[in-house]
């Protein structure tokens, strides 16, 4: 689960790192409130589970009430990256220094959780070469290594204190609330030395929830999503109008990312999950044809623990059943993709050998 912007920083709050004073709302009547008690100049964000925000125009800085009249409708309608703005977050303008990174992950690869800081903040990770990388085992941070990290991004020493408080405190919220990922982007430093957390991001472990009722608010769902998650599969409705369909959420958002670069808009996440049966597919197919915005499914599977011939059966169910009328383009690959291929051959499914193959042919069909 993906905390929202807002979310996060409440839970921040909690732990007593300094953010800026803020308000989110759903609607534009709220909003007004809301900006009476904020008092201008603020700046105005919305609120979607995906980066980007800036560059989307989804981050508005507004001086006056003309402003707010003009923006926060603009900000409330847009979708970015296919998602649609969930609320509004109003929020005091900062006066600082300087922007610095700073996460903590779940290092699945290494079963640990790793340390990210760099003296770049404000910018997505991957694009920023100077990175300290530390390993923390369970998570719980140090006041040693805090200050190792303080001084190998070069922080200065009245900086220090402030940057070791937030990491351990950031810390104790990673392993209390057993988070996959915690991040501040940006955390800055103001005038004193001291240090606020502008932006914040938190991603929780769908297996370990249940341990936490307080996080129980955050989990937003459709009604859909909420039939999915009965089933034993993962859905997300997105705006688009292309449904994606893939197996493991790693390889369905790749897949997501690949349809925006290619000029196509997804219409939902689904991830058929490594226990996936010819019925849950079914079911998953069932969902797809009650999502009136969809002009065609494209999917991608890597067949392993699911075999591709689990999904081939569904689909040929559900065409039998008539439940999908719409084009599908597929890319299968792994184990019994052979035979998945051949029992599809005939059906209206358009195989490609390649995702970017499948892809582009999908984006054709509802652009025509």
């Amino acid at each position: 689960m993906r905390l929202l912007e807002y979310q996060a920083k409440e839970l921040f709050k909690e732990y007593d790192i300094k953010v800026p004073d803020s308000i989110a709302s759903k609607d534009i009547e709220s909003g007004r409130k809301d900006a009476e008690k904020i008092g201008y100049p603020f700046v105005i964000k919305a609120q979607v589970p995906v980066g980007g925000r800036g560059k989307a125009g989804g981050i508005q800085k507004c001086h006056n009430e003309d402003e707010f009249e003009l923006k926060y409708p603009q900000v409330l309608n847009m979708s970015i990256k296919g998602e649609k703005t969930r609320a509004v977050l109003l929020e005091k303008m900062s006066e600082y220094e300087k922007e610095i990174y700073l996460s903590l992950f779940l290092n699945r690869s290494k079963r640990c959780y790793t340390i990210i800081s760099s003296a770049e903040g404000g910018v997505e990770i991957e694009s920023v070469e100077d990175q300290v990388i530390r390993e923390v085992g369970s998570g719980d941070v140090t006041k040693k290594v805090a200050e190792e990290v303080a001084k190998e991004i070069g922080l200065d020493e009245n900086s220090i204190p402030h940057f070791v408080d937030i990491l351990q405190k950031l810390s104790k919220l990673t392993v209390e609330k057993e988070a996959e990922l915690t991040e501040i982007n940006p955390l800055v430093i103001l005038k004193d030395g001291s240090m606020m957390a502008l932006d914040g991001k938190i991603m929780t472990d769908d297996n370990s929830n249940f341990r936490h009722k307080e996080l129980a608010k955050y989990h937003e769902q459709t009604d859909l999503e909420k039939k999915a998650e009965e089933s034993g599969f993962s859905l997300v409705e997105l705006d688009g109008n292309i449904a994606v369909i893939g197996n493991g959420a790693g390889l369905v958002m790749s897949t997501l990312d690949m349809l925006t670069d290619n000029g196509g808009k997804a219409a939902c996440f689904l991830d058929v999950g490594g226990t996936a049966t010819e019925e849950s597919v079914y079911e998953a197919l069932t969902l797809i044809s009650k999502m009136k915005n969809v002009k065609a499914v494209l999917v991608n599977l890597y067949g392993g623990i699911v075999k591709t011939t689990i999904v081939a059966s569904a689909f040929l169910k559900a065409y039998d059943d008539k439940i999908i009328i719409l084009p599908v383009f597929a890319r299968l690959m792994g184990a019994e993709s052979d035979k998945s291929k051949e029992m599809l051959k005939d059906s209206e499914t358009k195989l490609s050998p390649s995702i970017e193959e499948a892809i582009n042919k999908a984006v054709m069909e509802v652009n025509k």
